[in-house]
C-alpha cells in the first residue's frame, strides 16, 4: 500500500530533475490536479517534471523502494480521469511536458522515434516536414501527448482506415515500477521473438509502466482528398452509404462520422464559424473523407458517382462536395464541435461505446428508447464515428431542466446502456479508457479469467502498487 512521501523524499526527488524540474507551490501544481471534464479534484505534494527516461528511471527507483504513489500526466486531456491524482496529497505527479523531443525520422522506413511529451500535433507536423503522414487525429491534438495518447490507446476520426493507436507504433521505450528501463525503439515491422511486451503498456494508463518515447509508424502523405456532407434519412441508410463507398474505394475511405440533426443544431446556435451548408434538412448527417498518395486517383469523381447512385435509391437526401481545403475544414469543425457545444448548452451524460457497425441502428433506437424513458428530461446527441462502430451516446439536459435532478440520472441509465451494449456484443469504453470513472465497470463487467490475468500482470510488474493506483483496476 502506498505511503506518503517524507520530506527527505521530496528532497531528493527534486534533486534528480534539477532546477526548474518540479513544482510544489499550490498555485504552479494547481492545474494539474484538475481532470480536462472537471470530475475529479486531486491533491499532491510535488509535481516533477523529467527530462530523460534516466530522470524517470531513478524517480520511480526512490518511490518504488519507500512504496511512493506516482500518477503520469501528459497533456490532461483525459475524460476518465486517469492522469488526477487522487485527494489524499499523497501522490507524485509525474508531468511529461519537458520529455518533448522527437529524437529522430526515417522517412524511407516510414518511422519516427518521438518522446512522450510530443503533442500529438507535433508529431503531425513532424511528419508533414518529411513529407509523411501520421494518421492519429484528435479534437484535443494541439495538448494531448503522444505519450497519453498510447497510454489511452487513443481512436479518433480515421480509426476506419489507419487502426487505433496500438496499431501506428513499432515499439516503446519504457520505465517499470522499480525503475528498470526497457529500451524497445524497434522500427521493425517483422519482430517474433517472444512476447509482444509494447502491447502490455498500450492502453495500460501507466499502471503497468511508464512510457518515454516509442517508435512510431508514418504513411504516405494524401494528395488526393474529398470530404463531403451528406444527409441522410436514417443510421441505417448510414451505414448502406458506408458499405457502398467501401465496396467501391476499399481503404480510401479515411474517415465516415455520423451526426443526428439536433446535434448539427447545436454546433451551429453553439460554435462561432460554424453552419450547415446543406440546403435540405435531414434527420442524420454523415461526413465522409476519401484519401489516396496518388493525386490523379480521380476520388472526387468516383464520390460523386457513389452519391448520385445512393440518391437514386433513397439512400442519400442532400449532399455537398468540399470545393476548397477551406469548405472541407470548415465540415470537420462542424462535426469536432459538437462536444463543446454540448457544454455550452447544459450538463451531458456521457457514454463511450462500441458495438459492431451493423448493431449500430439497433444501439441507437434501443438506446434512445431508453433514455427517453430514464431520463425524461434529457435530449440523446448520439454521434460518432460510425465507420468503425464507437458512438458517443450521449443525453443533453433540456433547457429548463432542473439540473441536479438530471444528473442523478445518471447512475440508472449508464447500467442500462451497457447492459443493452454488452446484449449487442460491444464495449463499455470504446477509446476513452478506463481511468477512475470506469473502473467500477470494468470490476464488474470484464470477463472473472480476462480480469485475473489482469490483475496478475498488474502484480507482478508493480508489485508495491505505486503505479497510478485507482485507475483502471480497483
Amino acid at each position: 500500500m502506498p505511503r506518503a512521501p517524507e520530506p527527505k523524499t521530496l528532497a531528493e526527488l527534486k534533486e534528480i530533475v534539477g532546477s526548474g524540474g518540479w513544482l510544489d507551490t499550490p498555485a504552479d501544481i494547481a492545474p494539474l490536479l484538475t481532470d480536462h471534464r472537471r470530475l475529479y479534484q486531486g491533491a499532491s505534494p510535488l509535481v516533477l517534471l523529467p527530462r530523460s527516461a534516466s530522470e524517470v528511471a531513478a524517480i520511480l527507483a526512490i518511490c518504488n523502494a519507500r512504496e511512493v504513489a506516482v500518477v503520469p500526466q501528459g497533456g490532461n486531456t483525459s475524460y476518465c480521469g486517469a492522469a488526477t491524482p487522487d485527494a489524499s496529497g499523497t501522490q507524485i505527479v509525474l508531468a511529461m511536458r519537458r520529455m518533448n523531443r522527437v529524437r529522430s525520422i526515417d522517412a524511407a522506413n516510414y518511422s519516427m522515434i518521438a518522446e512522450a511529451g510530443v503533442t500529438l500535433a507535433g508529431v503531425q507536423a513532424a511528419a508533414r516536414e518529411a513529407s509523411r503522414l501520421f494518421p492519429l487525429s484528435l479534437g484535443s491534438e494541439g495538448t494531448a501527448q503522444i505519450g497519453g495518447n498510447l497510454s489511452t490507446n487513443a481512436g479518433g476520426t480515421a480509426v476506419l482506415r489507419f487502426g487505433m493507436m496500438r496499431d501506428l507504433v513499432f515499439g516503446l521505450e519504457v520505465v517499470l515500477a522499480d525503475g528498470r528501463v526497457i529500451p524497445g525503439l524497434t522500427s521493425l515491422r517483422k519482430d517474433n521473438t517472444g512476447y509482444d511486451i509494447k502491447s502490455l503498456f498500450i492502453g495500460a494508463e501507466g499502471t503497468l509502466g511508464i512510457i518515454t518515447a516509442a517508435s512510431l509508424k508514418l504513411f504516405a502523405l494524401p494528395r488526393d482528398v474529398v470530404t463531403a456532407l451528406i444527409g441522410v434519412p436514417s443510421v441505417q441508410r448510414a451505414l448502406d452509404l458506408l458499405v457502398r463507398l467501401r465496396d467501391a474505394a476499399g481503404d480510401q475511405v479515411t474517415g465516415f462520422e455520423i451526426m443526428p440533426q439536433r446535434a448539427v443544431e447545436l454546433c451551429v446556435e453553439h460554435i462561432e464559424g460554424v453552419a450547415n451548408p446543406l440546403t435540405q434538412q435531414a434527420p442524420w448527417y454523415v461526413l465522409a473523407e476519401l484519401s489516396s498518395p496518388n493525386a490523379g486517383q480521380g476520388l472526387n469523381d468516383l464520390l460523386t458517382a457513389q452519391l448520385e447512385s445512393a440518391a437514386g435509391d433513397g439512400v442519400v437526401i442532400d449532399a455537398l462536395i468540399a470545393n476548397s481545403i477551406a469548405q472541407a475544414q470548415a465540415m470537420w469543425k462542424l462535426r469536432e464541435g459538437i462536444a463543446a457545444a454540448q457544454t455550452r448548452h447544459g450538463q451531458s451524460l456521457k457514454h463511450d461505446i462500441s458495438v459492431p457497425t451493423t448493431a449500430l441502428p439497433a444501439l441507437i433506437e434501443r438506446g434512445t428508447k431508453l433514455a427517453e424513458k430514464l431520463v425524461p428530461d434529457g435530449e440523446v446527441i448520439s454521434y460518432g464515428h460510425l465507420g468503425d462502430g464507437n458512438l458517443h451516446f450521449n443525453v443533453s439536459q433540456r433547457r429548463g431542466a432542473d439540473a441536479k435532478a438530471f444528473l442523478a440520472r445518471k447512475a440508472v441509465l449508464e447500467e442500462a446502456m451497457f447492459d443493452l451494449v454488452g446484449e449487442l456484443g460491444g464495449s463499455f469504453s470504446a477509446e476513452h479508457g478506463i481511468g477512475q470513472l470506469r473502473a467500477p465497470q470494468l470490476a464488474k463487467r470484464a470477463n472473472a479469467a480476462e480480469l485475473a490475468v489482469m490483475h496478475s500482470i498488474k502484480k507482478a510488474l508493480d508489485p508495491n502498487g505505486i503505479l497510478n493506483p485507482g485507475k483502471v483496476l480497483l
